[in-house]
C-alpha cells in the first residue's frame, strides 16, 4: 500500500521567508537601524528622568485617571520603589519601551483594520481566520520570522509583539462599530452625515468602550511577550527572568516576575481606567 506523499510544506515556507529576506533585506536594514535608534533614544530620555520624578509622575497620572481616588497611585509608589530598590530600573524602562511601542504600532494598524472589517463582510471573512492563526500560533514562533528578518535585539522583539498582540485591537474594534444601534446610524444618515462623518461622531464614540477594551487585552498580550522576547536579545526585565531561569537563581527570577507583575498591574489598571465613565 503506497503511503501518502508528504506535502513539502516546510522547504515551501522556507523558500517564502528567504526570498522575503533576500529581496527586502535593505528595507529590513533600514526599519531596524532606525527602530534600535528611535527606541535607545526613548529608553535613555526615560532613564534620564529620576526615578523619584518619574515615580511621582505616575502616582500623579494614577491619581487622576481613578478620578481621585488613592488605591492605584498607592500601589503604584511602592510597587515602583520595589523596583527601583532591586536595582531593575532600567529594565523597567526597556520593558517600558518595547510595551509601548509594540502596542502603539498594534493599534495603528488594528483600529483601522477592525472598521474594514466592520464595514466589509468579504474583509471580515478574509481577516478572521488569520487573527485565529495569529492568536492560536505559540509565540515563540513568531520569533522565527523576526530573527530571520531583523537579526536579535528589541526591534524582532517589537515585530513579535505587534503579531502576537494585535487581534484583540482589531476584533475589538470590529465588534464594537458591529454592535451601534442601527437606528442611530439611520438617523445619522437621514441627516445627510458622510460615511467619515458618521464613524467619526456616531459610530467611534459609541464604540469606544469596546474599542478600549481591545486595547488594553493588546497592551497586556505585548507585555506578556516580553520574556518570550528576551529570547531574541530584546533587553528588559524579560532577560533578567530568562538570566535567572538559565541558571536556576530561584530568588532573581521571583524579583524580575513579581517586577512584571507590578508593571504589568500598573499598566492595566491605567488602560481600565481610561474606558471609565466620568
Amino acid at each position: 500500500m503506497n503511503s501518502i506523499p508528504k506535502l513539502q510544506v516546510a522547504d515551501v515556507v522556507e523558500s517564502a521567508m528567504g526570498w522575503l529576506t533576500d529581496t527586502f533585506s535593505g528595507l529590513f536594514k533600514v526599519i531596524q537601524e532606525s527602530g534600535k535608534t528611535v527606541m535607545e533614544s526613548v529608553t535613555s530620555l526615560l532613564t534620564f528622568i529620576p526615578p523619584i520624578i518619574f515615580i511621582l509622575i505616575i502616582a500623579i497620572l494614577a491619581f487622576f485617571a481613578t478620578r481621585k481616588k488613592f488605591g492605584l497611585p498607592i500601589f503604584s509608589i511602592i510597587g515602583l520603589l520595589f523596583i527601583y530598590n532591586q536595582g531593575l530600573w532600567e529594565q523597567l524602562m526597556n520593558t517600558f519601551t518595547l510595551v509601548l511601542f509594540s502596542s502603539i504600532i498594534a493599534i495603528v494598524f488594528g483600529v483601522p483594520i477592525g472598521i474594514l472589517m466592520s464595514k466589509n463582510n468579504v474583509a471580515e471573512n478574509i481577516i478572521k481566520p488569520i487573527l485565529d492563526f495569529m492568536q492560536t500560533m505559540p509565540g515563540f514562533v513568531y520569533l522565527i520570522p523576526a530573527v530571520a528578518f531583523f537579526g536579535i535585539g528589541v526591534v524582532p522583539g517589537v515585530f513579535a509583539s505587534v503579531i502576537f498582540a494585535l487581534p484583540p485591537t482589531v476584533r475589538f474594534t470590529s465588534l464594537g462599530i458591529r454592535q451601534v444601534p442601527k437606528e442611530l446610524v439611520e438617523a445619522a444618515d437621514s441627516f445627510g452625515s458622510t460615511g467619515a462623518q458618521k464613524l467619526f461622531k456616531v459610530e467611534l464614540p459609541l464604540a469606544k468602550s469596546t474599542i478600549m477594551a481591545g486595547i488594553n487585552q493588546t497592551v497586556l498580550l505585548s507585555l506578556s511577550m516580553v520574556v518570550i522576547a528576551s529570547m531574541i536579545g530584546a533587553p528588559g526585565l524579560g532577560r533578567e527572568v530568562l538570566s535567572a531561569l538559565q541558571r536556576a537563581q530561584v530568588g532573581n527570577g521571583f524579583v524580575a516576575g513579581l517586577s512584571l507583575v507590578i508593571f504589568a498591574i500598573i499598566v492595566d489598571r491605567l488602560t481600565q481606567s481610561l474606558n471609565q465613565k466620568k
